[in-house]
């Protein structure tokens, strides 16, 4: 009975119509190499209009991390949004588990819907993928927004007590949560105010449709992250980014936006979004998107030449 009136299910059917009925279809691509991939992609491709990507991080799926801001994009760009592997509908069966694998098999289905030019935006884990992309792909790539993504940690960050969990079983266990006190934790992690009274059966609710699959594969992809990297093996980019974050992010600390930004350099913006936290696209939606229009739909963009001194906007929200 509880599947039956499934509010998860039902709020995740009524995202898909919504996707629907802005205009993209749901689609399934197998890349021939034991991989198949999910993609919400137009319905209509207009050449005229700019390719706008949109990579989504852990949790529900894309279209709950990206149903706001379709209704500000739709109109000027041809929108793709995919399920990363392991999430939503896309699989693999080959062993690799980077964010560089996955930014090949995104650019892989991108060239199969023919998209040559594109710009990104990728959400926390989104963002790995995405910079990846921008640094494997940086003829295809153009503008990249990185919002709350750890790209410059390192992995002496988690034993210098950077971040406010012991180790990558705690960090997995949050962010994979197989209990409703779990879920609560995540949601006290990626909000700076949480709701504070949800029925247990909602949170297992949420549990049985999006946190009991690929677990082991998941856990794999967090590991991988974080093994053996180091700020000098990553690669600078080139293209012209803007990096969002939430002041009180409590799994990706503000510092590491500072890091990026710094390690890209002068072609970068840091924008510092107040009383937010990871989910800042959540929290600040009329902020995050904001952020995003001026950003991605100005024909040119300047930045400072002095990246040495990370400079960041603080936004007071009353």
């Amino acid at each position: 009975m509880a599947r039956c009136l499934s509010f998860t299910g039902s709020a995740d059917w009524l995202y898909r119509n919504f996707f629907s009925y802005s205009g993209l279809r749901s689609v399934t691509t197998d890349l021939e190499d034991g991989t198949v991939m999910h993609c919400w992609a137009p319905k209509t491709v207009k050449p005229a209009k700019p390719n706008l990507l949109l990579v989504h991080g852990f949790g529900a799926n894309a279209m709950w991390q990206y149903g706001d801001l379709l209704r500000h994009f739709m109109p000027r760009f041809n929108i793709y949004v995919p399920d990363l592997l392991f999430f939503g509908d896309s699989t693999t069966k080959r062993p690799e588990r980077t964010e560089a694998f996955q930014a090949q098999c995104v650019m892989r289905l991108m060239e199969r819907y023919g998209v040559q030019k594109l710009s990104l935006v990728g959400i926390s884990y989104g963002g790995f993928v995405g910079y990846s992309m921008a640094a494997q792909f940086p003829q295809a790539v153009e503008k990249v927004v990185l919002c709350c993504t750890g790209v410059c940690l390192e992995e002496k960050d988690m034993r210098d007590g950077l971040f406010q969990v012991a180790d990558l079983d705690e960090a997995a266990s949050i962010l994979m949560p197989q209990t409703p006190d779990k879920l609560r934790e995540l949601m006290k992690f990626a909000f700076v105010k949480p709701v504070k009274v949800v029925p247990s059966c909602f949170l297992s609710d949420y549990i049985d449709v999006f946190c009991t699959d690929h677990i082991k594969q998941k856990k794999e992809l967090i590991q991988a992250i974080l093994k053996d990297r180091q700020i000098s093996n990553i690669p600078k980019i080139r293209q012209s980014t803007l990096i969002i974050w939430g002041e009180q992010d409590r799994i990706f600390p503000v510092e590491l936006g500072h890091r990026l930004q710094t390690h890209i350099g002068e072609k970068t913006r840091l924008v510092v979004i107040k009383n937010a936290g990871h989910a800042v696209n959540i929290e600040k939606p009329k902020e995050f998107s904001r952020e995003l229009k001026s950003f991605l739909q100005s024909s040119s963009v300047s930045y400072s030449s002095q990246p040495q001194q990370p400079k960041y906007r603080l936004f007071s929200v009353t």
